[in-house]
């Protein structure tokens, strides 16, 4: 999992990728394929 200071790059990478919020940070995930993990803050 990368931790980057801006998701729209990560988010843009894969089709499928998401923007979820968890306990305050923000996170790309990816079902399809994971490697494209990414987290925020």
């Amino acid at each position: 999992m990368k931790v980057l200071s801006s998701l729209k790059s990560a988010k843009s990478r894969h089709i499928k990728c998401k923007v979820v919020r968890r306990k305050g940070r923000i996170y790309v995930i990816n079902k399809s394929n994971p490697r494209f993990k990414a987290r925020q803050g």
